[in-house]
């Protein structure tokens, strides 16, 4: 019999220190992805910035770390995280290699979106006159507005699931919850109920993103 007067304070716990992993990691990664994004695709052959050195070098970062099983990443950065964060136990422990991870991905995600923008829309801009820094704030960005948007809800949910792994190497989370006081205590009505909180988190965002890209898309 599950004791849920013992577990229940364990169990919000590891809610909130899941929110505060995918809050902060979406904060961080969530800019340092777009301008990655941005990077690769104004520096790409025919770009606002065509620069194919520094297109090359960010192309091979990008693929070199984005197919990376995150639960390897997070394991082999241990030595960037304890310079980093100064730890590599804890909650605040995981939020480097999960932002690390999330940023490379973003900014593959943010180029491809970036992509599909209407080229005449940018040459439009350019023959009005408008600086190329302008065009990537004021045009570029907007136009894949609706696109970024759902791009952004997709790694959420990619991140909500970063953070289930981060409890493998004592992250906390609802992860560290299913494994310690579910999976390795034969407790499947605690792993059952982690995986309804997970669903319900995805569910929630899923249905938020759906609804800005809606909107975006009909502005």
């Amino acid at each position: 019999m599950t004791d849920w007067d013992r577990l229940s304070p364990v169990l919000w716990l590891s809610v909130q220190q899941t929110i505060y992993m995918v809050f902060w990691t979406m904060l961080v990664a969530g800019l340092l992805g777009l301008v990655l994004g941005v990077a690769l695709h104004t520096t790409r052959r025919g770009g606002l910035l065509a620069n194919a050195p520094v297109f090359g070098l960010l192309n091979v970062l990008v693929n070199i770390i984005r197919p990376i099983p995150f639960i390897i990443f997070i394991t082999a950065v241990g030595p960037l995280t304890l310079l980093v964060m100064g730890t590599t136990i804890g909650t605040r422990s995981v939020l480097f290699p999960m932002a690390a991870m999330a940023t490379f991905v973003i900014g593959r995600i943010v180029e491809q979106n970036l992509v599909a923008v209407d080229h005449g829309v940018i040459e439009a801009a350019r023959a009005m006159g408008a600086s190329r820094f302008r065009i990537i704030w004021s045009v570029l960005i907007p136009e894949a507005l609706g696109p970024l948007v759902l791009g952004y809800t997709f790694i959420f949910i990619a991140v909500v699931d970063m953070s289930a792994m981060a409890g493998y190497v004592g992250g906390g989370g609802l992860g560290d919850f299913a494994i310690s006081y579910g999976y390795q205590q034969f407790n499947w009505p605690v792993t059952l109920v982690t995986v309804v909180i997970i669903i319900v988190i995805v569910q929630a965002a899923q249905w938020v993103g759906n609804r800005l890209a809606g909107l975006v898309l009909h502005r």
